[in-house]
């Protein structure tokens, strides 16, 4: 077994969380997230799908969590897969994620304080930082998939005969292939652009992440001059992907990119686009901008920014919700995706 470092909790033995910026930068100070760890997909012979067996992890902060909290409530999977929130909590070394928004910090399904103790449950020896989104087999207590690339993709294809009625088609058969392409591709230049940005370690790095963050948001605000959607009228996976790093631009991304080139605001095509997303319900029951714009506030802390001074006098959904003017671009204006078959 590797050597780890421990802290003692209400009894519990919690490993520290390993820190990015030095298990995740190379020697020229570019930063490599680390390799999803538990991938095993679900159906027979893997894991299986049935009512009620799972429970998704997922975290305010995390767009990765994020769009599979999305996507779970799109789909009407909320009484076939359980859910709860965690949270980094106080303590003099960071132990990760933790359930500091139940009784007890502890999570009444899995009886566990931290997520760390369902990831160590499955592999005694993983040495990675334990992530959301996470999916934790209530039978066993053990983490079973942590694959923020392909967890939505489970959702929206294994879970299907779970899915409420009239669910949308997220993950068309016909276009697999090409969301599957620009998914990749969103990955590396927008939604992972932004950590590799904030956790370059050269110049070099910095700039090379940030121009490429930019360049992307260039070409995708031209896709969506004449779409109303990345695939078209209907939304799919790729827009939840999307739209989950825009919703963080400019209230928490700011900070992380130092030098902000194009505020979304600015990109016509792109905030309409967001704000059209935004006043779906699933969309905006999962989006916490209070959080993002200032999730560590320190009462009576002389120097605060703007959205620390004035958090409770913002009003977001009055932004967002703002008139759009997107489906003029549809040939459907009615409908914002196809139901499944």
């Amino acid at each position: 077994m590797a050597d780890f470092d421990y802290e003692i909790v209400n009894g519990r033995k919690i490993r520290v969380r390993p820190k990015e910026t030095v298990s995740e930068v190379d020697e020229n100070g570019y930063f490599h997230r680390q390799p999803n760890h538990f991938t095993k997909g679900f159906g027979e012979g893997e894991n299986p799908v049935e009512k009620g067996r799972y429970r998704l992890v997922w975290a305010k902060l995390c767009h990765w969590s994020n769009r599979a909290s999305i996507v779970r409530e799109l789909l009407g999977l909320e009484d076939a897969i359980s859910v709860n929130m965690v949270e980094h909590g106080h303590h003099e070394k960071n132990l990760g994620w933790e359930f500091v928004y139940d009784e007890n910090n502890t999570d009444p399904v899995l009886d566990i304080q931290f997520l760390s103790e369902a990831y160590y449950a499955a592999d005694d020896d993983y040495a990675g930082r334990t992530t959301v989104p996470a999916l934790i087999d209530i039978t066993t207590g053990k983490v079973v998939n942590n694959d923020y690339h392909r967890l939505t993709n489970y959702f929206e294809v294994d879970f299907k005969p779970f899915h409420k009625e009239g669910a949308p088609d997220l993950y068309p058969e016909e276009l697999r292939e090409e969301i599957d392409k620009l998914n990749y591709w969103l990955f590396d230049n927008v939604n992972n652009g932004v950590y590799k940005t904030s956790f370059a370690r050269s110049k070099e790095a910095y700039w090379d992440a940030y121009n490429a963050f930019y360049a992307a948001l260039d070409i995708l605000e031209e896709r969506l001059e004449d779409k109303r959607f990345l695939f078209g009228d209907y939304i799919t996976d790729s827009d939840v992907r999307l739209y989950v790093t825009l919703a963080r631009l400019d209230i928490r991304y700011t900070f992380q990119l130092g030098h902000t080139k194009r505020p979304l605001f600015a990109y016509k095509n792109l905030w309409a686009y967001a704000r059209d997303l935004y006043q779906i319900p699933a969309f905006k029951n999962n989006t916490y901008f209070k959080d993002f714009a200032n999730p560590k506030k320190k009462e009576g802390k002389l120097m605060e920014g703007f959205n620390a001074r004035f958090l409770d006098e913002i009003d977001f959904d009055k932004y967002w919700g703002a008139p759009h003017d997107r489906a003029r671009l549809s040939s459907d204006p009615g409908s914002k995706w196809k139901t499944e078959r």
